[in-house]
């Protein structure tokens, strides 16, 4: 059953990537991958709060944990497209573009990681606090 409840978070984290992806290249329309940036970095923050706070709420079942975390986070980030897009600009000569793709996806990405993953802990500690003065 596992696998069920993976395949349907992953299915579901593609399509809300691809809408937002969407999304911003409508309201953008340049040709920077800021669409895949985007998602990355709020799959970055995402997955650092979730496994910080959420999973150790013990209120999940090892089962929910692994849909959200591999299933939906798992597909609704892309390294991948964020690799052809790099290989794309450098092969039509845009590598300042490359360049600047690379380092904004690895530092902020990186950065968005590290604020969720404080974000959670701060709220799981709140959340333990409260648990125990009831």
């Amino acid at each position: 059953m596992l696998y069920v409840y993976v395949g349907l978070a992953g299915a579901l984290g593609a399509l809300v990537r691809y809408e937002i992806g969407v999304g911003i290249h409508n309201f953008y329309g340049g040709s920077f991958p800021f669409p895949t940036l985007a998602v990355n970095l709020i799959g970055s923050f995402l997955l650092g709060w979730l496994t910080h706070f959420l999973f150790r709420t013990e209120r999940f079942s090892p089962t929910v944990v692994t849909a959200l975390g591999t299933g939906f986070i798992g597909s609704f980030t892309t390294f991948s497209t964020f690799s052809v897009e790099t290989i794309v600009m450098i092969e039509t000569g845009n590598l300042m573009g490359a360049l600047f793709y690379v380092t904004l996806s690895i530092f902020l990405g990186l950065f968005s990681s590290w604020m969720g993953y404080k974000l959670g802990n701060r709220r799981f500690r709140r959340f333990t606090s409260r648990e125990g003065e009831s």
